[in-house]
């Protein structure tokens, strides 16, 4: 099992070599060590996909490196599972708490991200336009799970850049 719930201190203790005592002088609980791992998911992403395209110009240029990079992050398996915030979203959509908060927090910096390079690229509708982005590389990032087939990907990549013009 993946996926934020399969985070337990016992599981961590075991694929770190920590004691489970060891674990808890760090992380005071399961919710703690969850949130950590949110916020390093956050670092990997922010590394993969946004940061390589940040020196470009701001707008479609930009937007455009960072479907691309999105790509790379999916291919590259940096994530068992996928995209991270796709597999999350559906995770912890339905609840509350402050692990939920914290994987709302990532998705909604992810659309606001595309927003603002849609908005500095001349959408008319940046929030439609990052919605559709957001479906397809989510649809994109669901087939590739199921199908393996790289072609889904190039799919998402293909349709994503569509909106970009």
């Amino acid at each position: 099992m993946h996926g934020l719930d399969s985070i337990t201190v016992g599981s961590l203790a075991e694929q770190t070599g920590h004691s489970k005592s060891g674990i808890l002088t760090v992380f005071t609980n399961r919710e703690a060590i969850q949130i950590a791992a949110v916020a390093e998911a956050r670092r990997l992403y922010r590394d993969h996909v946004i940061a390589p395209a940040w020196h470009l110009e701001a707008g479609k240029l930009r937007l455009r490196a960072v479907l691309a990079n999105w790509v790379a992050y999916l291919r590259n398996e940096i994530f068992p599972g996928g995209c991270f915030i796709a597999a999350t979203s559906v995770e912890y959509g339905h609840r509350e708490g402050p692990v939920a908060d914290a994987v709302r927090d990532l998705t909604r910096e992810w659309l606001q991200i595309l927003e603002a390079e849609l908005t500095t690229a001349g959408s008319a509708e940046p929030a439609d336009d990052a919605f559709r982005i957001d479906a397809y590389l989510r649809a994109g990032n669901t087939r590739f799970q199921l199908f393996g087939d790289d072609a889904d990907l190039d799919r998402a990549h293909r349709l994503a850049l569509r909106v970009v013009g």
